[in-house]
């Protein structure tokens, strides 16, 4: 029989993460094949974390390197009010996902965001979820490495006070290798232990990093330099088709709900109430922020702002230049965590599919953890090198963050309200005709934005 509290991704005599693993660290901890203890539990024996610190977790959870294509999300959204007006009904829509993925978490006692789903939705969608989970997190790996290569490509430019074309001359300041070297040498070694306990630093640096570059796009677009001229832009959709463009970007950016239940079952009071406000003023702090780095990066390049706003500043900026160095060691550590998460994904997956226990010997449990490290990270490193923007990876990873976001959560609002047994009063029907709409709404997100991206990104560029 396996231990209650025995997690995957443990080891004999450590069975769980350290005092010192960080918020985004046990966030992201790995499921249990078998759970025996209730979330309140754990969480009264760590005391509850405050509203204040959730606040804080849920904004650190949500911001990220995402926020690098928000002003070409209003570029393609067709100017400030239609991507004003798309993240404002979206927010909507997104709060109400974090509080009925807390009320679902109540009703079943469950603890993680798969797990949830399991629960209420039943095996066969909690096994879609967590391979939903497992692709989310290996796109978004790849993505981060794109970035890397993207910033490190100026800060060689700015340092060498040379053209990017000459620094892509020499082959050890090419991008490809600057990509693999850093990779090899930085991401891997912090990507096969265990635990991600120094992870707990990391991501307090990774959220001031992206305040800070929220804070120069706007002061650049303020008081720009002489030689950034803006494009064209746009005040409306070319189409109304055009507008659903910028679905993925916002889904990427906002999506917090996989890291949301654990955030909540660690709180001092698991009531909705305080839950509710924690996910609303988070959410808003980082509308915000998104708000403030698309609108400045927008205007300041118009229709001509790269898929990466940073790309678009001269290599030669001082004040740019440390932003990229800060979203670099923003990726460089974050990538550790979504790895982590698939990898945790995956292996219970495994797990359960082979009937195994949770408490193998140390041996099967390092030998499994360091072969699935490789193989995660050579072919994200390897799609990573081929793939010339990060735009392409969100359009498509973009899609499935709206399922996190609308489909799920409104899969299990349904499910929970057809169990109860009190049917046909007005609140219980309008709960799941609001189920129903986010089913929908997240489905149509999730097709339209997963084809236009396989059309525009791979049909149509391998004809070019």
């Amino acid at each position: 029989m396996s231990r209650p509290d025995m997690a995957v991704n443990s080891e004999a005599g450590d069975w769980r993460l350290s005092e010192d693993a960080g918020e985004r660290a046990w966030l992201l901890q790995s499921p249990s094949v078998e759970t025996g203890v209730p979330p309140s539990q754990s969480a009264s024996s760590r005391g509850g974390t405050s509203a204040i610190a959730a606040i804080f977790i849920v904004v650190n959870a949500a911001l990220g390197a995402g926020l690098l294509n928000f002003p070409a999300a209003f570029n393609m959204a067709g100017g400030i009010t239609a991507g004003l007006i798309l993240q404002m009904v979206m927010l909507v829509f997104i709060i109400s996902g974090l509080v009925i993925l807390a009320y679902c978490s109540q009703v079943c006692n469950e603890g993680t965001y798969q797990e949830v789903v399991r629960a209420v939705c039943g095996r066969f969608l909690g096994v879609v979820c967590e391979v939903s989970i497992a692709i989310y997190t290996f796109g978004t790996c790849i993505a981060f490495l794109i970035i890397i290569g993207d910033q490190l490509d100026k800060l060689i430019g700015a340092i060498a006070k040379e053209s990017e074309a000459v620094v892509n001359a020499h082959w050890f300041t090419d991008r490809k290798f600057t990509i693999a070297t850093t990779s090899i040498l930085i991401i891997l070694p912090l990507s096969i232990p265990k635990e991600i306990g120094f992870q707990k630093y990391a991501s307090a640096l990774s959220v001031i990093g992206t305040w800070y570059v929220t804070l120069v796009i706007i002061v650049k677009y303020i008081w720009p330099d002489k030689e950034m001229t803006p494009g064209y832009i746009p005040t409306s959709p070319a189409s109304w088709t055009a507008v659903f463009n910028a679905m993925p970007t916002i889904c990427f950016g906002f999506q917090c709900h996989i890291s949301s239940v654990p955030v909540f079952n660690c709180m001092r009071r698991r009531d909705l109430r305080p839950w509710g406000g924690v996910v609303t003023v988070g959410m808003i702090i980082c509308l915000f922020v998104y708000t403030g780095t698309g609108v400045c990066g927008f205007l300041s390049f118009g229709s001509s702002v790269d898929q990466d706003v940073l790309m678009s500043y001269p290599s030669d900026d001082v004040a740019v230049a440390i932003a990229r160095a800060f979203i670099v060691i923003c990726v460089v550590t974050s990538y550790p965590i979504l790895h982590f998460c698939g990898r945790a994904v995956l292996e219970g997956l495994w797990l359960r599919w082979r009937g195994d226990e949770v408490e193998v010997c140390v041996y099967r449990e390092r030998r499994r953890r360091v072969a699935m490290t490789i193989v995660w990270f050579s072919l994200t490193l390897l799609l990573a090198l081929f793939i010339p923007d990060i735009g392409r990876v969100i359009s498509l990873i973009g899609g499935l963050a709206a399922c996190f976001i609308f489909v799920f959560p409104g899969l299990c609002l349904i499910q929970a309200k057809l169990s109860e047994t009190d049917h046909k009063t007005a609140s219980w029907m309008a709960m799941v005709v609001f189920g129903v709409v986010m089913v929908t709404i997240g489905g149509f997100i999730f097709g339209q934005t997963t084809t236009n991206s396989i059309y525009r990104d791979i049909i149509y560029h391998s004809d070019q």
